[in-house]
């Protein structure tokens, strides 16, 4: 049976030397997506997305009374 740290190696390995050895072409697309995933899920989220219930609400306590409402349909 292999350690944890021997599979944890062996995965990096296998990732590393897939990228070292990846054509022009293939780290230009790997950029292209790691962009991408920058702007979606850094950028959108800062300016579109608030934190509604550190917003509307003052403790956890009013939070977790609305989420309770909102997933239980109780009003």
């Amino acid at each position: 049976m292999s350690s944890p740290g021997n599979v944890l190696n062996r995965i990096f390995r296998f990732y590393y030397d897939g990228f070292r050895t990846m054509s022009w072409w293939g780290k230009r697309v790997w950029i292209i997506i790691l962009v991408k995933l920058f702007i979606m899920f850094l950028i959108l989220k800062l300016f579109f997305f608030p934190d509604f219930l550190k917003v509307n609400f003052n403790s956890d306590r009013e939070r977790g009374d609305y989420v309770l409402e909102q997933l239980t349909g109780n009003n």
